[in-house]
């Protein structure tokens, strides 16, 4: 087994816990923030949604018109080239969680799918991952695949401890001591989030679809928080009750690791409908059509923006700020949300959190 220490081999994350990465990942320009620090494009379409109804078309125009966009590339196809080209092996992070009111949509998957296929990725070298094997069917993103398009999980299902590492690689891993209650602190498989053997061993290049959400330990999750929680095991740790919430210092910790900060090149935020209150799950009352998408390769400025239009939201409908607001059971229990997980992460480098210094450049269509 391979325990060197990778380039950001020890690292304080917050409040006196500290976290050891053992990782290592060949490095190369698209490493976050990416090319484009500080850049976030949002595209609107009042007609990508209607009657509860995603409407392709205007989805497609949407992805086309922000890769575009995002890259200053000449078209559609070389958009994509900027980051990908032939011999890659793509994987793209789909978000299940909030389904079926807000998850990672078909048409959008579909088209993302398009644009690798434009810049010369075959679909056997394009995979579609999410952490449990049984959320990712009760999804559905099985049935609406094309054809030769590959899928892979973490693991089968989830399990009490989310300690199993059939499908996890022992030699990334993020290592903070934190356990869940009742836990021996000195066990390395409770004390270690292990990477998935999807981001270490199958792919080069990872896409990272996310999902507008408030979430109610985490204050938002976007595009970080569905790296951290999706791409490595033994995540429950970080928000083990309403008063053991340690997501501030586990989420920038995870995404810290080489292998995933080096491999997610591209982050896409499907805001098509977004959920402000309740989260992560997506209950019918809290959800509400945003008909917005994101794109970046800085993850930090991106989820800077989804965090500003969820309050935005909150507040049109009478709610706090989300860094401000009470528990609201059974809603919300935790405590107090950790939106700083975001500005912690800016912190470390994985992109820039200061407002002033993001480009965002809002598009109508």
């Amino acid at each position: 087994m391979n325990h060197s220490i990778g380039r950001r081999d020890w690292m304080l994350a917050s409040a006196s816990l500290t976290a050891r990465l053992s990782s290592q990942a060949q490095s190369n320009k698209f490493a976050m923030p990416g090319p484009f620090r500080g850049r976030v494009v949002a595209v609107n379409h009042p007609g990508s949604v209607v009657n509860g109804t995603y409407q392709a078309e205007p989805i497609r125009n949407m992805l086309h018109r922000g890769m575009v966009e995002l890259t200053g590339a000449g078209g559609w196809p070389e958009a994509w080239k900027f980051f990908f080209q032939p011999g890659d092996v793509v994987g793209i992070k789909l978000n299940p969680v909030g389904r079926p009111h807000v998850m990672s949509s078909p048409e959008t998957v579909r088209e993302i799918i398009a644009g690798l296929n434009a810049a010369g990725i075959p679909n056997k070298d394009i995979i579609l991952y999410d952490r449990y094997k049984a959320e990712f069917y009760q999804a559905g993103f099985d049935r609406w695949a094309p054809d030769g398009v590959r899928s892979m999980w973490g693991t089968a299902a989830n399990d009490p401890t989310q300690q199993r590492i059939d499908g996890y690689d022992p030699d990334h891993y993020m290592d903070m001591a934190l356990t869940p209650p009742g836990q021996d602190v000195s066990n390395l498989t409770a004390r270690r989030s292990y990477c998935a053997l999807f981001i270490t061993k199958h792919v080069n290049k990872l896409i990272n679809l996310g999902v507008l959400k408030d979430h109610q330990s985490a204050g938002v999750t976007i595009a970080l928080k569905n790296l951290s929680h999706g791409l490595v095991n033994n995540v429950a740790r970080s928000h083990s009750t309403p008063t053991l919430n340690a997501c501030n210092a586990f989420i920038p910790a995870v995404v810290s690791l080489p292998v995933i900060r080096e491999k997610a090149v591209l982050h896409i935020c499907d805001g098509i409908r977004g959920v402000y209150h309740g989260g992560p799950f997506a209950k019918p009352q809290f959800v509400w059509e945003h008909k917005t998408m994101y794109f970046a390769t800085d993850p930090v400025a991106m989820d800077r923006i989804g965090w500003d239009a969820i309050d935005a939201q909150r507040v049109a409908v009478g709610k706090k700020p989300l860094a401000e607001d009470l528990p609201d059971p059974p809603n919300t229990n935790f405590i107090r949300r950790q939106p700083e997980h975001v500005e912690i992460a800016g912190a470390l480098g994985l992109g820039e959190y200061d407002r002033k210094k993001i480009d965002l450049r809002r598009i109508q269509l």
